[in-house]
C-alpha cells in the first residue's frame, strides 16, 4: 500500500503540492497526469524519498526518506530527465545491478529487446548517449530489478514507435506482479496501460477514477493510408513510425501498437486534409512479429 498523507510542498513560497491525500493498493496501474507545473514530478519525488515534505508518505507502512535503503531497494524508476553521468554504460549497469541485488545480464537483455546494443557502447559514457539510446537504457535498468512498484515519469518520450511497442509488452509482462505509477501531461499516451487515472492541477488532486482494464497491451494494428497528393512534412512523420512508401509518397503502410492507437490517430487528424482514405485492421502480433 501507498499513502500519502496530507502532503503538503513549497518552493520559495509557491505552493507546489496542497494537502494531497492519495492511497494506492498493490497491483493498481495508476496515470499521474495533468499539465506541466501541476506538481505530478514534484509527487513522485516525494514517493521516491528525494524532498522534504509536509505530511507523511509511505510505501508498505514505511517512509521512503528515513527508510531509503529497504524500501527503494523494491522500487524501479524511469525518470523524465536523464540524469547527468558520466559513468560508462558498462559500469553503470553493474552499479545498477549491485545496489539492487539483480542480474546485470537482465538489464542487457531488455536493452537488447528493445533494441539497443550494449555491448557497442559499452565504455561511452552515459551522457554522451542519444535521448533515445539513455531512456531505452534506463528503462532497461528499471525493469531489470526485481521491483514491487515502478515509478514512471514519461517513460516513453524519446522512444521510436517500435520501441515504444515492446516497452508495452515489457510492462504487459509484469501485470499482476508489479503496481505501476506512469506520469503524463498526455492522457492518450497512458491510457491503455492503465487502470486508474490521477489528474492534478495546481499541486492539487481534482480527479481520482478508475476505468475499464485494457486487457492486450501486445494489439498490433496493420494500417493503410492513402494521401491526395505527396507532401513531405506527412513523409518525414510517416517515415519516424516507420511507415513503407507503397506508391510514390501516396500510400503508405505500417503497424502500430495498440498502445499508440490514439497517439497515431491524433498525430493524422494534423494531416487530415491530405487524407483520401485509411484503414485500419487489428492483427494478430504474435504472428507479425515471428
Amino acid at each position: 500500500m501507498i499513502r500519502f498523507t496530507d502532503v503538503g510542498k513549497d518552493f520559495r513560497k509557491h505552493r507546489v503540492l496542497d494537502a494531497v491525500n492519495l492511497e494506492i493498493v498493490p497491483g493498481e496501474r495508476l496515470a499521474l497526469i495533468g499539465s506541466n507545473g501541476a506538481g505530478k514530478t514534484t509527487l513522485i519525488r516525494c514517493l521516491l524519498g528525494e524532498y522534504t515534505h509536509q505530511g507523511a508518505v509511505t510505501i508498505g507502512g514505511l517512509a521512503p526518506r528515513s527508510a531509503r535503503t529497504q524500501v527503494l531497494g523494491k522500487v524501479g524508476f524511469v525518470p523524465q530527465l536523464p540524469p547527468p553521468l558520466k559513468m560508462p554504460v558498462g559500469q553503470l549497469l553493474a552499479f545498477a545491478a549491485a545496489v539492487c541485488s539483480s542480474d546485470a545480464e537482465r538489464m542487457h537483455a531488455l536493452s537488447r529487446r528493445l533494441g539497443l546494443d550494449v555491448g557497442s557502447i559499452v565504455a561511452r559514457p552515459f551522457n554522451r548517449l542519444s535521448g533515445g539510446m539513455k531512456q531505452k537504457l534506463l528503462i532497461a535498468i528499471a525493469l531489470g530489478r526485481d521491483t514491487e512498484l515502478l515509478v514512471m515519469d514519461e517513460p516513453a518520450a524519446n522512444l521510436d514507435p517500435e520501441a515504444r511497442h515492446i516497452f508495452f509488452n515489457l510492462l504487459a509482462e509484469r501485470l499482476g506482479s508489479t503496481t505501476m505509477i506512469i506520469s503524463s501531461h498526455r492522457l492518450d499516451e497512458v491510457a491503455p496501460l492503465v487502470n486508474r487515472v490521477v489528474e492534478m492541477d495546481t499541486g492539487r488532486i481534482v480527479l481520482d477514477d478508475r476505468v475499464a482494464e485494457e486487457s492486450r497491451f501486445s494489439t498490433l494494428f496493420e494500417v493503410h493510408l492513402t494521401l491526395a497528393r505527396a507532401d513531405a512534412a506527412i513523409a518525414r512523420t510517416l517515415g519516424s513510425w516507420q511507415f513503407a512508401d507503397r506508391r510514390a509518397g501516396v500510400e503508405w503502410h505500417g503497424m502500430v501498437s495498440g498502445a499508440d492507437r490514439l497517439r497515431f490517430l491524433g498525430m493524422v487528424a494534423r494531416y487530415v486534409g491530405l487524407l483520401s482514405r485509411i484503414e485500419m485492421h487489428e492483427v494478430d502480433a504474435a504472428v507479425v512479429l515471428q
